[in-house]
């Protein structure tokens, strides 16, 4: 059963994981190779990646003692990232993970996220609208996604 932990330093190593199996094995159809791989990069400093965890104090999904998602919810309503490992799909964690964002975020005005469209139907499900369709830069690459709302 999948639980909800809080986060700590010594899950860096797996949360990468998950981020690096989320996009490299589940977007993938949908992103070309190119977007892929600026977006989940095969050498990253992981020291960069624990100091952006770090900021965004997530709360991460177990199963059997392994880390197998993670999300985040920032004071402004803003969902950062939302990541389910790619050998963990289908088996509800990432409902589970929305189910926490959403009891944490309900005294909010509005939630929002920059979601891919891998994840946008997840999204939809939890009540979420897409607000705009966007081209963001990473690493000289354009990745297209949906900024999308969930007015509470």
């Amino acid at each position: 059963m999948v639980s909800i932990e809080k986060y700590d330093v010594e899950m860096i190593p797996e949360m990468w994981d998950v981020y690096f199996t989320s996009i490299r094995m589940v977007c993938s159809k949908d992103y070309s190779k190119k977007q892929i791989e600026a977006w989940a990069p095969e050498s990253f400093d992981l020291n960069l990646f624990r100091e952006k965890i770090d900021r965004l104090n997530p709360f991460v999904a177990m199963l059997s003692g392994k880390v197998v998602g993670y999300t985040d919810l920032q004071e402004d309503g803003l969902i950062d990232h939302f990541f389910v490992h790619g050998e963990f799909q289908g088996l509800g964690v990432g409902t589970k993970l929305m189910e926490a964002v959403l009891n944490k975020g309900n005294s909010y005005p509005k939630l929002y996220s920059h979601v891919s469209h891998t994840a946008k139907p997840l999204y939809l499900k939890h009540g979420f609208t897409v607000a705009k369709i966007k081209n963001e830069e990473v690493r000289g690459v354009y990745i297209e996604n949906n900024l999308m709302v969930r007015e509470n």
